[in-house]
């Protein structure tokens, strides 16, 4: 299962979805009958100075969603892109994991 979004669809998700603003990030989410759930990242310079603490920043996104999907905690159908925010630098996977469940329950309410 690649929970990984293609280049081509971040434009689409921008253009067709839904923002949802959170302490660590802003999730921008799309319902698609034919996808399973999956995510981007995008993390920007301007927030994140040191390429280092941008990559880092992606990758912790990247894992708490990989973790949660596994879990079956991700809504089915969906298609994510995560901006990670400025609050995101030092915190570990769970609290990421944490925060994208109050993300998932907010997205399931709408």
């Amino acid at each position: 299962m690649a929970t990984r979004l293609s280049g081509a669809l971040y434009k689409r998700v921008f253009a067709e979805g839904t923002s949802i603003r959170s302490r660590l990030a802003v999730a921008w989410w799309r319902s698609a009958q034919e996808a399973q759930p999956q995510a981007g990242v995008v993390v920007s310079k301007r927030t994140f100075h040191d390429a280092v603490d941008r990559n880092r920043a992606k990758r912790i996104l990247r894992e708490a969603f990989r973790l949660l999907a596994k879990e079956g905690a991700t809504p089915e159908n969906t298609q994510w892109v995560f901006i990670g925010r400025g609050a995101l630098e030092g915190k570990k996977c769970a609290d990421v994991m944490r925060d994208m469940k109050w993300i998932f329950s907010k997205c399931a309410r709408s």
